[in-house]
């Protein structure tokens, strides 16, 4: 309901807002006065976790950011790479995760749709999505019901608006019950001389509300992503978004056709903490000061207050200065898309953020305090205890059913029932689909093609924070390696629980400790990303995810790579050392009902190694086959070939380890590639002197699987659980 008269700011009503004591306190010492209503709400949208980082800016700064061929990195909408002919990819990830777990179709939807003018807002046409997707137990009541509205918000936004999701990840843990995450990704191109920034320039320049109307939808949107669950979750459902994919598609090409005008002189997203986030960070990076008059702004309901309007995250909605001259040109454009197109204020010298609303100031703030000069904390942290390796593991039941129950877990099986409700093909761009290891896109007419994708894998985090970091990097950059190319950029997505706790603060603090020095290492800088806190319900927080979005070049999208196996009488070859690690694997959770030991240690210098390896056979036409182990190990990579092109294959097992160690450990910087025979002696050779450890330990061929002195699996009997687990589970035939 509108308000008739704005409350009295009292610590109390502070403290509703999201603010802490000492924070409240600092605002009167500020401003030097007790702040209006309107105000506090400001505060609360701009000092909380979601917009200002004040927990993790800190130590974000010791990611690697710069490269020779970084044009933009963290600290604008997205990251910008040059990736030749004069173009340049721009892509980021973000995270929805509290308004997925209140409403699981428009909390996704709206993720997507947001992740989406991230990108386009700096010019660039999108050309791909991605997702990062973690729910509770299977078991768990309410799984099921957020699966279904999770995918079909994805669906529903992404394949209305016209853009291929092309790629994932998806996992089932008891540590999510609570708190679910969904990470969006998106990619765009365009052209190198032709992107956009949100920093305001110029003094007197009118600043122009474009798109949706506002209403009183996703106000505190922000606030409530930067606090924990409690018993109240389901009271928070209004702060949650309604999205229109259709009104965005008529935004983006509104957007990118005036752009083309000259107009625009910055231009920001109305995301999280709406108007008031758009407008104070163009002013804050500009050095300038914003004056709204907010009688000017578009509303769908009626009665709005100050507060409601500059609070509300309704979707859609862009944020410009423009270029006064070009004023009325600007408005032509969307007019002719049937947008909303407003002048609702101008930039100032003043350095102040200034709020008009039916003749009275509502809000009058130094915008510099507001934006780039947050509250930043150094929160007490304590090092995470790394646990003791695992000894010896004995095999419960035979290999094979040992096999076919991975192939058969909710994080192993088949995504099809999944990624089959997203449009993969729209734009017709799409030259590797959802289901391998990346995703690959061609580049307009040429041959150049974007590799994409996201990864991490939790357990090894919660284990050991610093080693699952920089496994999280290793495993995203294997993905693209698999492809065959050269992997040139990241975003990340950190979500984490209660950083006022010391001991989750650390997980954070080695998480980020670990992605850099694996992103050093591998020359895979980080360019844009966010941060999601406070990912705890009822006190106990998710398992660290440090989600990882890839990005890689193919200077020819027909040299690539797939899993599949492509004909029988290949050699199989394995790449990279195998000690038979069994700490934190899936087979050890899945097959033996523990989640103990250390995780796998990450060697980057053979990462590295071993990937240069691995491209240039690749880009040599040497290989039939490529696939990266991980989870489940080489039993479960070669399974997946071997599903995927329908050809069985035979290896043997090494007398010189434990027939399960072999199969499914999880060593690091391994993949598993075919060849013909002929070609396989010489990828040896060439193995040895490049340093690479490279076995040859079977052939393709045939309809099963046979691992060792085991008997044969027939592919029918490893398609049928790989394929029919998910199904089953979301038609209820599995509790």
């Amino acid at each position: 309901m509108p308000l008739d008269s704005d409350p009295q700011v009292t610590p109390e009503l502070a403290a509703a807002h999201g603010l802490k004591p000492d924070e409240y306190e600092r605002i009167l010492a500020l401003i030097g006065r007790t702040p209006s209503f309107t105000e506090i709400g400001v505060f609360s949208a701009m000092w909380n976790e979601h917009c200002s980082y004040k927990s993790s800016r800190l130590h974000l700064r010791r990611l690697p950011t710069k490269a020779p061929w970084v044009i933009q990195g963290p600290g604008e909408n997205a990251g910008v790479i040059d990736i030749g002919d004069g173009l340049a990819c721009i892509f980021k990830m973000e995270s929805h995760n509290h308004p997925s777990y209140i409403e699981p179709y428009q909390g996704a939807a709206t993720g997507v749709g947001g992740i989406l003018r991230d990108v386009f807002t700096m010019g660039a046409r999108p050309v791909a999505c991605l997702n990062l997707l973690r729910f509770g137990a299977p078991e768990h009541p309410r799984t099921r019901h957020l699966v279904a509205g999770v995918v079909a918000g994805i669906g529903g936004y992404g394949n209305s608006f016209g853009v291929p999701t092309v790629g994932g990840s998806t996992n089932f843990h008891k540590g999510y019950d609570g708190n679910i995450l969904v990470n969006a990704m998106a990619v765009g191109v365009a052209k190198t001389d032709e992107i956009f920034y949100a920093k305001a320039t110029g003094v007197g320049n009118p600043i122009v509300y474009l798109g949706s109307k506002t209403g009183r939808d996703g106000i505190h949107g922000a606030t409530m992503a930067s606090a924990a669950f409690e018993a109240d979750a389901e009271e928070k459902r209004p702060t949650v978004q309604v999205g229109d994919p259709f009104t965005e598609k008529l935004l983006l090409e509104a957007c990118l056709e005036l752009m083309r005008t000259g107009a625009v002189i910055a231009i920001q997203d109305m995301g999280a903490a709406g108007l008031t986030s758009s407008a104070v960070e163009m002013g804050a990076k500009g050095n300038l000061g914003i004056e709204l008059d907010l009688d000017a702004v578009p509303c769908r309901e009626t009665g709005m207050s100050a507060y409601e309007m500059l609070l509300s995250e309704s979707q859609e909605r862009m944020l410009m200065v423009l270029d006064p001259g070009k004023a009325r040109q600007a408005e032509a454009v969307f007019r002719k898309w049937g947008l909303d197109f407003e002048i609702i204020g101008k930039t100032t010298d003043t350095l102040r953020f200034t709020v008009k609303h039916k003749g009275e100031i509502k809000a009058d703030l130094p915008i510099k305090e507001l934006g780039d000069a947050a509250p930043l904390y150094d929160r007490p942290h304590v090092v995470s205890v790394k646990r003791p390796p695992l000894g010896e593991v004995a095999a419960p039941v035979p290999h094979a059913q040992a096999l076919l129950r991975l192939l058969a877990s909710p994080d192993r099986c088949s995504k099809r029932w999944i990624y089959e409700q997203y449009d993969h093909l729209i734009l017709g761009n799409t030259a590797q689909a959802p289901g391998g290891d990346a995703a690959v896109i061609r580049i307009g007419d040429g041959p150049k093609g974007l590799a994409l994708t996201t990864d991490v894998t939790q357990r090894y985090c919660e284990a050991d924070p610093y080693e699952g970091g920089k496994q999280a990097v290793a495993e995203a950059w294997r993905n693209l390696t698999a492809v065959g190319a050269l992997p040139r950029a990241a975003t990340d997505n950190l979500n984490f629980g209660n950083p006022e706790k010391p001991e989750i603060m650390g997980q954070l603090v080695d998480c980020i400790e670990g992605i850099a020095e694996a992103c050093r290492a591998l020359d895979f800088p980080i360019v844009s990303g966010n941060v999601s806190l406070y990912n705890e319900s009822s006190g106990r927080g998710i398992p660290p995810t440090p989600s990882i979005g890839g990005v890689g070049l193919l200077e020819d999208a027909s040299r690539t790579a797939t899993p599949s196996i492509k004909r029988p009488g290949d050699a199989i070859l394995l790449i990279g050392t195998t000690e038979g690690w069994l700490g934190q694997s899936l087979y050890l959770r899945e097959i033996c009902g523990r989640e103990q030991g250390a995780p796998p240690p990450v060697d980057l210098a053979a990462e590295k190694r071993n990937g240069d390896f691995i491209r240039g056979l690749i880009a040599n036409r040497a290989l039939t086959a490529a696939h990266d182990i991980s989870d489940g190990g080489l039993a479960v990579a070669l399974a997946e070939m071997a599903i995927a092109g329908g050809i069985g294959a035979k290896i043997e097992t090494p007398a010189s380890l434990p027939a399960q160690n072999f199969l499914f450990g999880e060593d690091q910087a391994r993949y598993i590639v075919t060849a013909s025979p002929e070609k396989a002696a010489a990828i040896r050779s060439e193995a040895e002197k490049a340093g690479v450890a490279c076995e040859i330990i079977g052939a393709t061929g045939g309809g099963a699987l046979t691992l060792g002195g085991e008997m044969a699996i027939l592919l029918a009997d490893l398609l049928q659980g790989y394929e029919e687990w998910l199904p089953d589970y979301m038609a209820g035939a599995i509790s």
